[in-house]
């Protein structure tokens, strides 16, 4: 991390990667404190330091500068802030959400520059958006993959996936609120808790009992999590000895698979990419910048 000494040392040019996440486990029980796993992926926000305007602070996407004006506004002399989304291959139209942690990369990105440690960037994040677990934050200031569990996040050694685009957005929100609104947790969490440590052995199985796990928790709680597009991936993936589900809250974004060997995984993407896009990602490093040349 850069000092606190909240004057930017970053020269004009300078790009900061913040990189976007995947939770493979743990999704929903993660907001009561049970465990979950995190991969940070390099598709995410970058912030390109600029000559300083007087106009503004700083551009986003969409022009929200909700999740990035706290931290900017610490550093004494801002220049220019320019926030984009950062995909290496661009396989999505931009107008789409793939559900990657993009206001927590930006948040992220936004510390980052302005030297403040991870606790500031979950309470950034945690005060503008009203809920969340933090692990989108947390994925995208430490990189590579972390497990999560009542607020404490150590590395664990990576497990990347193959990711299906569903083709369409979802909205978190309204479905964390239903969660929240449901009182019968506690089975949900005991059978989320055991299958999440699991999937450090066995991802395949492990995918396999938490998609199950959360299915049920989904028709219990009244969550919209299945759509046609995930049931037919799941049921291929089961196709090619493999498993997937949903990474987050379902109703759409992205679903993770994983298979047994590279020949199982290769025949899945190709039947599997003549229906939806696939997302090639790689494990990210930490947030970090890159000076001009």
């Amino acid at each position: 991390m850069p000092s606190s000494s909240k004057e930017s040392r970053f020269p004009i040019g300078t790009r900061i990667l913040a990189p976007g996440k995947l939770v493979l486990a743990g999704e929903y029980a993660v907001l009561d404190g049970a465990p979950a796993i995190s991969l940070a992926i390099n598709r995410g926000v970058e912030c390109i330091i600029r000559a300083p305007r007087s106009d503004s602070l700083c551009q986003t996407p969409q022009n929200d500068s909700r999740f990035v004006s706290p931290a900017l506004s610490q550093i004494q002399r801002p220049q220019f802030y320019e926030f984009k989304n950062w995909n290496p291959v661009t396989s999505l139209d931009q107008g789409q959400k793939p559900g990657f942690g993009g206001s927590a990369a930006a948040c992220v990105a936004s510390c980052y520059v302005a030297g403040l440690p991870l606790s500031e960037a979950l309470r950034i994040h945690h005060q503008v958006q009203g809920s969340g677990s933090g692990i989108d934050v947390a994925s995208s200031m430490l990189g590579g993959m972390i497990w999560a569990e009542n607020g404490n996040y150590k590395p664990v050694d990576p497990i990347c996936p193959v990711v299906i685009w569903t083709g369409t957005s979802a909205r978190t929100g309204p479905r964390v609120q239903q969660y929240r609104a449901w009182t019968g947790r506690d089975a949900f969490l005991s059978k989320s808790a055991y299958w999440t440590e699991y999937f450090l052995e066995d991802p395949i199985l492990a995918t396999q009992k938490l998609y199950q796990n959360l299915c049920k928790m989904s028709q219990d709680a009244g969550v919209a999590y299945l759509t046609p597009a995930i049931e037919e991936i799941v049921s291929l993936a089961k196709t090619y000895s493999g498993s997937a589900k949903p990474s987050g809250a379902g109703g759409g974004d992205c679903v993770v698979a994983f298979f047994p060997d590279l020949d199982a995984e290769d025949a899945f993407i190709q039947e599997c990419e003549k229906r939806f896009p696939m997302i090639p990602i790689e494990v990210s490093v930490s947030v970090h910048h890159i000076l001009p040349e």
